[in-house]
């Protein structure tokens, strides 16, 4: 096997660890995903630094967390300022593409304050977060998005395949048909076990697939960057026939969840139970009908991976290219007592994560699973350590999994993964009566412990070894007051070590001080 020369980093929109085969689903098979883990690394305990979309993705492309970048939510974008993968990769001559979803809004106003523009070339990858959008497209599309559905490559693909309307994104690919013909918007969770008016072959995952291969075809000899972000399994929760009835009650995962959680619940947990979404996904009738449609979705991203990884075999490219395989967040599902993401249990904020290496010298690890405490800050490290391109210490707060991945298994490692959310752009925040800068949230977890710090609120506190259903908050119990202070201060020494001197390295500081005599600045001298 060659050394790297090119990179594969798959991403698929809220899908959790533990429903894929290799992770340890019973009834959910995924061969092509497990067959990549057979022949890299499968990392037990990978966390993500935020359970929302955007301050996700951003944390991944910044190799920073999300208060140090600055887009805490979906509707922030990121500082124009930040380096990402794009931007890294870039100068050291690879092709960086994206074909998918990045959920990340360009920085109009620092834009303009600098006088660049979408049209110029180095204002379109700018605007999109240092990727070559090759295929941009975050999949969530409603009616009233009209100019921009009808300027949507997806939907100009399926009007010309005879899929009618301004937005058959919505009107094909994302609802289904009634009895008498009456369309079904996939919207509506009850249609979630339904299938789409649309075949298979022309479906979004479908599409996306064969998108990413034509970027490969494309770039030749490399070498080349390939961010594939698939959109589902995200909701609208409804898939192609046949997908869309493959699996029954009989066999999802039992619903996880207990009644003392509502028991003198947490103020912000209560908030985020008393959501719409999670009342729904609370009761039995729905989760018997989305969990059919959300695993069909990931056995049919399985599947499309079958097709993407047979052809990089056909055509050599397996020998040269690292593969890694994620997820920006899970979902809830109706697991303790809520629906969507963004709180911190393990449902959301665990995710899978496989690497391949094709290099020689990582040999001794494939096929094996490890259990150290990983964060995605970690993967934009990885990736410029892998292509031998020295990386910006002073800004990245990662760590390299590369050595892990190549045998040098070093016994010093983190000891704690951390997460963090701003709620303030949700309805929990005008139900707890908080400011914008208030609905804060910041989650430190050990192999033993999860502590969660909620700014204004007491903590939560969970014994995963005793409690790893995490069913039992002991964040207001006395007799855990000493666990608690641990962990605080564990948590804080995670904060104030953000990396927030980006502009200088942090051996400039130390050399620019003691260099001021030789630059005739004498301060003090007699």
């Amino acid at each position: 096997m060659a050394k790297i020369k090119n990179i594969l980093f798959i991403m698929a929109d809220q899908l959790r660890w533990d429903y894929l085969s290799c992770y340890g689903h019973p009834n959910l098979k995924t061969p092509n995903i497990d067959r990549l883990a057979s022949k890299g690394v499968l990392f037990e305990s990978s966390f993500v630094q935020s359970p929302v979309c955007g301050p996700s993705r951003a944390s991944t492309y910044t190799g920073r967390t999300v208060f140090s970048h600055g887009s805490t939510s979906n509707q922030v974008p990121l500082p124009i300022g930040e380096l990402t993968i794009g931007h890294y990769l870039r100068r050291h001559g690879m092709r960086v593409g994206v074909v998918g979803k990045t959920h990340m809004e360009p920085d109009i106003d620092g834009m303009e304050r600098l006088g660049i523009t979408k049209e110029t070339e180095i204002g379109l990858i700018v605007s999109e977060s240092g990727f070559d959008p090759y295929e941009r497209d975050d999949g969530l599309h409603p009616n009233n998005q009209a100019q921009h559905n009808k300027t949507l490559s997806y939907n100009q693909w399926l009007n010309k395949l005879g899929y009618e309307g301004e937005n058959p994104w919505d009107l094909w690919a994302n609802s289904a048909e009634g009895e008498n013909g009456e369309i079904l918007s996939g919207w509506k969770l009850r249609n979630s076990n339904k299938p789409s008016r649309i075949a298979e072959e022309h479906s979004e995952t479908a599409y996306m697939t064969n998108k990413a291969i034509e970027y490969i075809e494309d770039s030749g000899e490399g070498p080349w960057f390939l961010h594939l972000s698939y959109i589902k399994p995200h909701w609208p929760y409804i898939a192609p026939a046949p997908y869309h009835n493959m699996y029954s009650e009989s066999q999802f995962s039992p619903v996880h969840r207990n009644d003392s959680e509502k028991k003198d619940a947490h103020p912000v947990y209560q908030a985020f139970m008393n959501a719409e979404v999670s009342k729904t996904f609370s009761r039995k009738e729905v989760r018997e009908t989305v969990i059919t449609g959300y695993m069909g979705l990931i056995k049919q991203i399985d599947d499309n991976l079958g097709r993407l990884f047979k052809f990089l075999e056909k055509n050599g490219k397996m020998d040269d290219t690292m593969i890694v395989f994620t997820s920006d967040h899970g979902d809830y599902l109706g697991d303790h007592w809520l629906g969507e993401k963004e709180f911190f249990h393990e449902q959301c904020v665990k995710v899978p994560l496989i690497i391949y290496d094709p290099s020689e010298t990582a040999d001794i690890s494939r096929g094996s699973r490890n259990k150290k405490l990983v964060e995605a800050i970690d993967l934009l490290p990885t990736f410029l350590d892998a292509t031998e391109n020295t990386s910006s210490q002073h800004r990245l707060e990662g760590k390299s999994l590369l050595p892990i991945l190549r045998g040098d298994d070093e016994k010093k490692w983190r000891d704690a993964v951390f997460s963090e959310i701003d709620y303030a752009f949700y309805h929990q925040r005008k139900f707890l009566n908080l400011g914008a800068t208030d609905a804060r949230a910041y989650m430190i977890r050990t192999n033993n412990w999860k502590y969660i710090y909620f700014k204004g609120f007491p903590p939560q506190l969970f014994d995963l070894i005793n409690d790893p259903d995490e069913f039992h908050d002991l964040g207001r119990t006395a007799k855990y007051s000493e666990v608690r202070d641990e962990l605080k201060d564990l948590l804080l020494q995670r904060l104030i070590n953000r990396k927030n001197l980006v502009t200088v390295t942090e051996e400039h500081v130390l050399k620019d001080r003691d260099d001021t005599s030789d630059d005739g600045v004498m301060i003090g001298v007699w």
